[in-house]
């Protein structure tokens, strides 16, 4: 009764100090952010965060929020370990344009002049690559594409970059903007031809040494290793639930780092600073200014209070100009994860926000709740507003997966035998795959760059069958059979859009 109780007083208080913002916005850090973290993560469902503030080269705020692991009672504090995903990419940027700025390497050298077996599928395109197309996602490749092929597989680097030479662009070569990890991979792997140093080492001693990074973790394979760590979170068939944690080495200059807010706070104080930490210039100043030099249009974009702007891309950031102040962000994502960082350079402010599950977007609401605080303007409770859109859209696909699911407990039969459709499949980016008979009169596919990972298919009559993957992250989906005079062809392979829209065909081979 008394936790009753209490937080019927706290919703109070709480809806009393949103009241007072309309009329005193300065207080919304100082008063109420405390109690708008800790309520939007119970309404979000996210078991842990952490969120930094800083401004004029000072920490405002630097907290951890709820546990490292559902259902444990281990808290997160500032030094907790949250893998940051995307956010790795400004420190690849940063790296190359601190290369560029010791006379080192050009932003606008062709990769082959550092990866000479560097090739894209229209040959010209390949051999005009340079490094600033690839920092900015303007190769011809869709968002995310490849990156089923790509992503959490055991496919090594030097792999992926020949891959690419295998991906169907969806543009024309720097013709629009698409987000591309392979790209950020290949740019990194630019960084050894030119020191002799990995990535890895190059960051970890080049950047995280001199800013006191001292937690960070440059590698995946590492974060399972470290003590005060958290675990990834995502929702399976409505449940909150702890996953594996994912091994993106191959792609590590595009997402793999793992750090902590107090970690992460150095590194945004110092790009606040021009790079500097006390009288040390860590990285050039004109370094930090080249990665926010704008080089592709994203998209139109129209905020909560009715401001719109254009998104932009730099190099490893997103670029927006927002009620008159230059923003400079990115968010983060790997499975279990979502995160965001956020610099205003003119009021020397940055925002960290850290959390360990991929199923919230209180990470991208939190940014514009504080900027909004700092650059006073009316409150609008961004948290409420996302988490009621975000209901709406799970809610609209829970009802199309229910259908799907009604639909199988139909029972109904194929038009071919399932020996039929079993056999061996292959994708010309892919690779092979593997279909054999499974329990239940169902189907199971094997991928050979997934080898823990397979898709359970049960029929949906005729040669549809509904897909669902053993990894949540794949998402679930409708698989078609190709069939011609009673022989399979074929099969279309579709993962969750947030790993790639592109779908797949696989030929059968046998």
């Amino acid at each position: 009764m008394k936790k009753i109780i209490s937080l019927f007083v706290a919703c109070i208080l709480f809806a009393g100090i949103v009241n007072a913002q309309n009329i005193d916005r300065s207080r919304f850090i100082k008063d109420s952010l405390q109690l708008y973290i800790n309520r939007a993560l119970t309404n979000w469902r996210i078991p842990g965060a952490a969120v930094c503030i800083v401004k004029d080269g000072k920490v405002v705020l630097m907290r951890g929020y709820g546990v490292k692991e559902l259902g444990l009672n281990d808290k997160v504090d500032e030094n907790t370990l949250f893998m940051i995903g995307s956010n790795t990419k400004a420190f690849t940027a940063t790296a190359l344009c601190m290369l560029q700025a010791q006379g080192k390497l050009s932003l606008d050298d062709k990769i082959t002049k550092y990866i000479p077996t560097f090739k894209l599928q229209d040959k010209e395109a390949g051999d005009m690559t340079t490094i600033r197309d690839l920092l900015c996602h303007r190769i011809g490749f869709a968002t995310f594409q490849g990156d089923f092929t790509f992503y959490n597989t055991n496919l090594t680097r030097d792999q992926i970059i020949a891959k690419m030479a295998l991906v169907k662009a969806a543009y024309p070569f720097r013709a629009k903007w698409g987000y591309t990890n392979a790209a950020f991979l290949t740019a990194g792997q630019v960084v050894q031809a030119v020191t002799g140093h990995t990535w890895e080492s190059y960051i970890r001693d080049y950047i995280f040494a001199p800013l006191g990074m001292g937690n960070t973790l440059a590698l995946t394979r590492d974060f399972p290793h470290a003590i005060n760590k958290t675990a990834p979170h995502t929702i399976v068939d409505g449940r909150l639930t702890a996953i594996p944690y994912n091994q993106i080495d191959g792609l590590a200059p595009a997402g793999s780092i793992g750090s902590s807010v107090n970690d992460m706070s150095k590194w945004v104080i110092a790009l606040l600073n021009d790079g500097k930490v006390g009288f040390n210039q860590v990285i050039s100043s004109a370094a930090i200014q080249a990665t926010r030099q704008p080089q592709n249009f994203v998209a139109s974009v129209k905020h909560l209070n009715g401001d719109e702007n254009y998104e932009l891309y730099g190099l490893g950031w997103e670029l927006q100009d927002y009620e008159n102040h230059r923003i400079v962000m990115h968010n983060g994502g790997v499975n279990g994860y979502v995160t965001s960082v956020t610099l205003v350079p003119k009021e020397h402010l940055g925002i960290i926000v850290l959390t360990n599950t991929d199923q919230n977007e209180l990470y991208d609401a939190l940014r514009w709740e504080i900027l909004d605080a700092y650059f006073k303007l009316p409150y609008q409770d961004y948290s409420d507003v996302y988490l009621k859109k975000f209901k709406e859209d799970e809610d609209q696909k829970e009802a199309i997966d229910k259908k799907l699911r009604d639909s199988v407990a139909m029972l109904r039969q194929p038009s071919l035998p399932l020996n039929a459709y079993t056999g061996n499949y292959t994708n010309e980016l892919y690779g092979n795959m593997t279909i054999i008979a499974g329990e239940n009169n169902e189907l199971s596919m094997r991928f050979e760059h997934h080898p823990t990972m397979y898709a359970r298919m049960q029929s949906l009559g005729g040669n549809r069958f509904y897909a669902t993957f053993s990894d949540p992250e794949m998402g679930k989906a409708v698989f078609p059979f190709t069939v011609q005079n009673g022989h399979v062809l074929s099969i279309r392979v579709k993962v969750d859009d947030e790993l790639e829209r592109t779908p797949y065909q696989f030929k059968k081979v046998q």
